[in-house]
């Protein structure tokens, strides 16, 4: 008589047993990217640890078996979106460093692109929620990542006082903590129905921020 299965199948012999990880191109790829955003929705609104999976794929039309097709738990989706603005982030940061253009210019650009990240892309999740959630590994990776942004934007800053573009006696890590301490309150006010764009918040931000900095 056939036993009935209890389990997954062992992979047969001969045959590389792949890891269930998602496609990174094509349709696999938007997939992921909505079900960050439909995360960094539920994160924002009700916590972390406030937000089950079954809200998050719910909120897509998804059943959380398929959900997990893509992510493997809520800890790597919360990661996911850590790495996504911050990729996004450190390629601008890439493309100024090599831009030749002047500090105060570098800086605004910079400034709206945090902006449209926050408002635009995740919610601010990826750059607002405490990382204690994430697993050691995860952790150690994405404070890499922020450190490696804000020594950026350190740079940015440091240039613009070697140039006189920046007022001289200007702390440069106080001056980037300032920076993205404003910026990163933004979502706690900011209401997408309301009066102001995103493009109008960041030029206005960027206009306030840098006023205060110019010789």
């Amino acid at each position: 008589m056939k036993r009935e299965s209890t389990g997954p199948a062992a992979p047969r012999p001969g045959r590389r047993r792949h890891a269930r990880r998602p496609r990174q191109a094509g349709a696999g790829a938007a997939t992921r990217v909505e079900i960050m955003k439909s995360a960094a929705r539920a994160f924002r609104r009700l916590g972390y640890h406030g937000a089950t999976v079954e809200q998050i794929a719910a909120a897509l039309g998804m059943k959380k078996g398929n959900l997990y097709y893509y992510f493997r738990s809520k800890e790597e989706i919360l990661y996911a979106c850590h790495q996504y603005s911050l990729d996004r982030l450190l390629r601008l940061l890439e493309q100024i460093d090599k831009s030749g253009m002047v500090a105060d210019e570098k800086l605004r650009r910079l400034i709206r692109a945090i902006v449209h990240t926050i408002l635009d892309e995740l919610h601010g999740t990826a750059l607002l929620l405490d990382l204690g959630p994430l697993s050691p590994a995860h952790l150690r990776a994405a404070i890499a990542e922020r450190d490696r942004f804000d020594r950026g934007m350190r740079r940015v800053i440091e240039e613009g006082l070697a140039t006189g573009t920046f007022a001289a006696g200007t702390n440069a890590k106080l001056l980037s903590f300032a920076i993205l301490g404003a910026l990163n309150w933004i979502p706690r006010w900011f209401n997408p129905s309301g009066p102001a764009t995103s493009d109008e918040i960041a030029e206005r931000f960027a206009d306030y921020l840098l006023a205060g900095l110019r010789p």
